[in-house]
This record gives C-alpha cells, structure tokens and sequence, in this order.
C-alpha cells in the first residue's frame, strides 16, 4: 500500500509536472510558415487557393506558381505568404521538417486501428493506422471534447491514401490543438477530399483534383508536392480551429495506464519525457496488479 501512494505522485509528476514547456508547437516557426513544402519540386495546376507560404529546397523547381529562385515571390493564388524557392527561409523549414518528423515518430505507436478510418470517431491521442489501398473512404470524426489543446497523431508508417468526397471533421477542438499525419512514404488525396491537420510525409504528396486542407500543411520531407486546383490553408477561416495556426498546437493526448483504469489526459510531453512517463505509467500498472494479487491472497 505504501508503494501504491508513492507511485500516485510520481505519475502525477510525470504527467503533468513539466507542463509549463509542453504546449510549444512541435512545427518551427519556419516550417509552420507554409502551407505548401517540397523537397525536388512543387507543381501546380491553376487555380489553387493557399493561405501561408509555398516553397521548395533543395529543389528550384516550382511550376503553376510565380516563382523566381532564391527570390520570395508574390503569387495571386497565395494569401498570407510567399512563393520559395530554394530561399533561406525554405531551407530552414525544411531542416525543422526533419525534425518534427523525428519527434512525432518518438511519440510511439499508441493505439493500433485499421486501414479504413471511415465512420471512426476518435478522441485526443496517438494512432498507428496500418497500410490499405484507403485510408479514408468516408467521414472520420476527431472529437477534440471541449479542449482547446486537443492533439491528434496518427502514425502513418507507410502511405496515407484518401477516397474521393472522404472527410475528415474536426469538432470540439479549439486555438491550441494540434492534428498531425506522420507518413512513413507518400501520401495521395483523392479528389475532393476535405481534410483537415498537417500532412508530414517522408516523400512526396499529391492532392488530386479539388481535394481540400481546410485547416493544416501538405509538407514532403524528401519529395514532390504535386497541386490539381486545390485549397490549402494555415488561416483556417470557417473551419472552427481559427487562431490554431493550421492545428499545429503542442496539444494534449488522452493515455490509458496498461494496468487499466480510467484514461488520464495529459500534455504532450518533450520526448524524453514521454520515455519517462511512460516508465512511470508501466510501473503504477504493475503495482497495481500486484496490490490485486495481494488483496485476493488476503481474502483467501
């Protein structure tokens, strides 16, 4: 029993004691600057809408948007920001790419789901969603449950695939959530698919004819963004995550401690954190078991 009120405290600290440093946005503020970033190249078929800045790097090549290399460059069909390529600016974003990337991958697997997310309704977590020829192939639902910070990461560990007219819907969040697709490969947008959050792939992305980002990023770390008349935007007007900065907020996730018992909301934590939480979460578990075992033992 002594145990049991030792480990209470400790996971409280875990937890939720370093909660001061946890709400930083895991996007720098270079990378959180675009809507739209590619690796080798952005190509574009008028007229897209993009709110935020549009660039490429190493790359040069933009084609579909005035470009000029090494030269921010204004376009009409992007709002709030710039066309870069290979600029100082769409260096670093990308550098902090990379980074980002390597920190949602560092949050681990969290709670396994299937291919199709259709009919899915999921509160704040951590997601790995294994591959299919869809990912999406109706409405999935993130109920953020009245949070402001609510955060959402689905582990993409191969490629992220939408039907066409799919959705994703996002209620209940507000200004400080954050809802980030971690794809291990290439992601694809199936005509005129509403989506929602940012869309981090290893390689390349490409969003066919009329699909939508209504709130977040289409940013490939190595590849191509390919663009076939579509709306990208970080301002997020009408979508109910206005001043979320294209949900990328440092959020909150709902863990279930492995001994059972109910979900416990806390901040995302920097990733030696969350290795430590997670320590501590094993350890109330086992203690938990074994203060069972020892009240069944005395009962008997």
């Amino acid at each position: 029993m002594n145990a049991m009120k030792l480990a209470i405290p400790l996971f409280v600290a875990l937890a939720y004691g370093p909660a001061q440093g946890l709400a930083q946005s895991i996007l720098g503020s270079d990378v959180a600057s675009f809507a739209v970033l590619g690796a080798t190249t952005v190509t574009n078929v008028p007229t897209s809408t993009i709110v935020g800045n549009v660039g490429v790097s190493p790359g040069t090549s933009i084609t579909g948007f005035n470009s000029v290399s090494g030269i921010a460059t204004a376009d009409t069909q992007v709002t709030g920001g710039l066309v870069h390529s290979n600029t100082a600016i769409a260096a670093s974003a990308q550098g902090q790419l990379t980074t980002a990337r390597g920190t949602l991958s560092s949050l681990g697997a969290g709670i396994s789901l299937g291919a199709d997310l259709a009919g899915l309704t999921l509160t704040p977590g951590i997601y790995t969603v294994a591959a299919g020829t869809t990912n999406l192939s109706g409405t999935l639902t993130l109920d953020g449950l009245g949070n402001a910070n609510a955060f959402w990461l689905f582990q993409m560990p191969s490629t992220l695939i939408t039907s066409s007219g799919s959705v994703v819907n996002v209620i209940n969040a507000g200004t400080g959530s954050g809802l980030f697709w971690n794809v291990g490969s290439s992601a694809t947008l199936g005509t005129t698919t509403s989506f929602e959050g940012n869309i981090l792939a290893l390689a390349s992305i490409s969003l066919n004819t009329g699909a939508t980002i209504g709130c977040g990023r289409a940013l490939a770390d190595v590849g191509a963004v390919t663009l076939q008349q579509n709306t990208i935007s970080i301002g997020c007007v009408g979508t109910g995550e206005e001043g979320s900065n294209g949900l990328s907020g440092g959020g909150l996730v709902v863990i279930t401690p492995p001994g059972g018992g109910p979900p416990v909301v806390a901040a995302i934590p920097e990733p030696e954190i969350y290795a430590m939480m997670a320590v501590g979460l094993g350890f109330l578990g086992f203690l938990g078991r074994r203060q069972k075992k020892l009240q069944a033992s005395a009962a008997g």
